[in-house]
């Protein structure tokens, strides 16, 4: 687990997705929020792509809320995710 980047969420978990196609990169977001409590915060980071245009709807449609969604110097995303 890294240190979240996102300073707006500091107390948020993060899980360092980079690398892992769709839909693993779903499923991996999926399991890590079934172990949060509801309101806590997960902090993802996703690749360009299939993952970060995939997971954020994703998670949404299972009732997750997106908090922010950022990209760094066009490498990779944070998508900072609320459990309902």
């Amino acid at each position: 687990m890294s240190m979240p980047l996102n300073s707006e969420f500091p107390n948020a978990q993060s899980l360092d997705l980079r690398g892992v196609p769709c839909p693993l990169s779903f499923v991996k977001a999926k399991l890590r929020l079934e172990r949060l409590k509801s309101g806590e915060i997960l902090e993802l980071w996703l690749d360009q792509g299939e993952p970060v245009e995939q997971v954020p709807n994703s998670l949404k449609i299972d009732g997750h809320k997106i908090l922010s969604l950022t990209e760094h110097d066009h490498k990779f995303f944070t998508l900072v995710v609320e459990k309902v």
